[in-house]
């Protein structure tokens, strides 16, 4: 049975209306798609609260998408771009019930930082999940993520969007056609 539904978050520096949230959302129509802001974004701060805010508003928001939609947690898929992947990665990770994850240029890494790995959650990720990722992202190269992701437990896909930088300008459309594609066959 297929997902009955997406709920997506932005990265840190973006908010729901970020150009690829709609463009999935429009891609996977008549699909529930949930495009949500962090708190911060929704009292007009720039600045990302810390992780477990982050988490919190992540797990709050699925539920509530769960409950909008008439069908539990394990039935929807969740993800985002950047931070928002992430945030939602720790939440699986931590137990919330998912059907799969959807992780967009993940952040393996800050730039210019590999030793500083964001990687110690990933061992407890059951779901399948697909990371979209540019070749180029400077928070994580391709070679990193692919030894890195070994670490899920569930099944990753991996697909990669030739010589993007962590914004994939210009991909949206390709973002889209992945992320349908991946969940058709969920």
């Amino acid at each position: 049975m297929g997902a009955k539904g997406l709920v997506l978050f932005p990265g840190a520096g973006s908010d729901r209306e970020h150009s690829s949230l709609r463009a999935i959302e429009t891609r996977l129509a008549p699909l529930p798609v949930a495009r949500v802001d962090f708190p911060y974004r929704r009292v007009g701060r720039r600045i990302p609260d810390r992780s477990p805010v982050l988490v919190d508003c992540v797990i709050a928001e699925v539920k509530a998408s769960a409950a909008e939609v008439g069908c539990r947690t394990s039935s929807l898929v969740i993800g985002g771009r950047s931070m928002g992947g992430r945030m939602c990665s720790m939440a699986a990770a931590d137990g919330l019930a998912v059907k799969g994850l959807v992780l967009v240029s993940y952040p393996l890494h800050p730039p210019a930082k590999p030793d500083n790995l964001r990687i110690e959650h990933l061992p407890r990720i059951t779901v399948p999940t697909l990371f979209v990722h540019g070749t180029r992202d400077p928070f994580a190269s391709p070679a990193e993520l692919r030894r890195h992701v070994r670490r899920v437990k569930g099944k990753v896909t991996l697909r990669w969007v030739e010589r993007g930088r962590h914004d994939l300008a210009g991909s949206d459309a390709l973002i889209a056609e992945i992320i349908a594609d991946w969940m058709a066959n969920l």
